[in-house]
C-alpha cells in the first residue's frame, strides 16, 4: 500500500475513533496494520490470519475480533477489522469497510488522472486519444492552464512534494507529477481573468513555502498559459527550457518564466555551429578573449545603464574621461564602438552566445 493511501486511511480512522467504542482498524495485503484506532498497533503483522482467510468468505471470526477481506478484481486489496463480534459490531464493521473502499476508490481515480497527466507531458499518448481518455477521468478539456516545474535536491524532494501536496489537494482541478527524484511538476488551472502576475504569484508563494518550511533552495520554470489539455505537454517543454536557459543566462535567479527569457530562448535554441560562426564573424583574432575582467565589468556596467556615459562613470567611481578612454579601446580591439546603439546590441549578443558555448551546450 502506496504511504499516500496509508495517510488518507489514518485521516478516516481518526474521524471514526471518535464515535466508535470498540478497536478497528485495516490492515494491507500483507497483513500489516497500515492504521488504527489504537496507534500503537500500526506496523504490526497479523500473520495467524495468514490460514483464515478464504476468498469466498464475507466475514472471519476470530478470537472476539471481526475481519471482513476487501477485494478489488479478484484481488485482496485491505481487510478490515473490528475488535467485537455481536451483531451490531457486525453491521458497523460493514459500515467501516465500505467507508474504506470508497476512499480507496477516490484515491485510485486520483492516481489514474495522475498518471494521464504523466503520460500527457511525456508525449507517451497519441493526440487521438487524449481527448478520449481526459473525458473518461473527468478531465476537463478546455481550461486554461499553467505547468510549472519545481526543480530540488534528490534529498529534499520528499519533503518538498508533501508541501505541495498541501497546497494542491485537489486532483479534480490541478495535477501534482512526480517526474523523477529532482523534479515535481504542477499542472495549475487558472481562472479566465488571469494576469501574468498571478502566474508570477504562484510560483512565488511555491519558493516562499519551500525556503521556510524546508529551508532549501528550489528552482520554478514557468510556462506559457494554454488553454486545451492538448496543450499541456507543449507548456511543459517550456518550464524546461525556462530552467535550463536559466542554467546559462541567469544562474541567480529561483523563478524563470519561458515569456521572460528574451533573447536568451532564442540563442540556445541555436546550433552551436552556427554560434561559434557567428563570433568568429563579430571577434577576429580572439579580440574577445583579450577583453580583461576590469574592461568585461564596465561593459557590463555600461549596459546596465542603457549607454549613459556619466551615470555609468558614476557607478564605476571612475571620471567620466576615463570611461571614454576605455570604450575607445574596447572599439580599437574589437571594431565595435559600444556608444552606438546597433553595435552595442552586436556586442551584447555576442557576449551572451559566448556564454552558451561556455556552457558545453552541443547542438548541431
Amino acid at each position: 500500500m502506496k504511504p499516500m493511501a496509508q495517510n488518507l486511511f489514518k485521516s478516516l480512522v481518526s474521524q471514526y475513533r471518535a464515535i466508535i467504542d470498540y478497536p478497528f482498524g485495516i490492515l494491507d495485503d500483507e497483513l500489516y496494520v497500515l492504521a488504527a484506532s489504537d496507534e500503537s498497533a500500526v506496523g504490526k503483522y497479523m500473520g495467524e490470519l495468514e490460514n483464515l482467510i478464504r476468498k469466498d468468505d464475507h466475514i472471519i471470526l476470530n478470537r472476539n475480533i471481526a475481519y471482513q477481506p476487501i477485494y478489488i478484481k479478484g484481488k485482496l486489496e485491505f481487510i478490515v477489522y473490528l475488535e467485537n463480534t455481536g451483531e451490531s459490531s457486525i453491521k458497523l464493521l460493514n459500515i467501516l469497510s465500505i467507508a474504506f473502499l470508497n476512499l480507496k476508490k477516490v484515491q485510485d481515480e486520483k492516481l489514474d488522472k495522475t498518471n494521464f497527466i504523466k503520460h500527457l507531458l511525456q508525449d507517451s499518448i497519441l493526440p487521438s486519444d487524449i481527448y478520449v481518455k481526459a473525458k473518461e477521468l473527468r478531465i476537463s478539456t478546455d481550461t486554461k492552464r499553467v505547468v510549472y516545474i519545481v526543480k530540488v535536491s534528490p534529498e529534499n524532494a520528499e519533503n518538498v512534494y508533501d508541501i505541495l501536496y498541501s497546497m494542491y489537494p485537489s486532483k479534480d482541478v490541478d495535477f501534482l507529477v512526480n517526474m523523477d527524484e529532482e523534479t515535481i511538476v504542477l499542472v495549475k488551472e487558472m481562472p479566465d481573468s488571469f494576469t501574468q502576475k498571478d502566474i508570477d504569484k504562484v510560483a512565488k508563494t511555491i519558493d516562499n513555502m519551500i525556503s521556510s518550511e524546508i529551508m532549501c533552495t528550489s528552482k520554478i520554470g514557468i510556462g506559457s498559459p494554454v488553454d486545451t489539455v492538448r496543450e499541456i505537454a507543449t507548456s511543459y517543454k517550456e518550464a524546461k527550457i525556462a530552467i535550463e536557459v536559466s542554467k546559462v543566462f541567469d544562474t541567480e535567479r529561483d523563478i524563470i518564466s519561458y515569456e521572460n527569457l528574451g533573447i536568451g530562448r532564442l540563442i540556445y535554441q541555436l546550433p552551436t555551429t552556427l554560434c561559434k560562426k557567428f563570433l568568429d564573424e563579430v571577434f577576429k583574432k580572439d579580440s574577445l578573449e583579450e577583453l580583461d575582467d576590469d574592461t568585461i565589468n564596465t561593459i557590463h556596467k555600461f549596459f546596465d545603464n542603457s549607454l549613459n556615459i556619466s551615470e555609468t562613470a558614476r557607478k564605476l567611481f571612475i571620471h567620466r574621461n576615463t570611461l571614454v578612454y576605455r570604450l575607445d579601446k574596447i572599439q580599437k580591439n574589437t571594431g565595435l564602438d559600444l556608444r552606438e546603439f546597433d553595435d552595442a546590441i552586436i556586442f551584447k549578443i555576442a557576449m551572451m552566445v559566448k556564454k552558451y558555448l561556455s556552457a558545453n551546450v552541443i547542438k548541431f
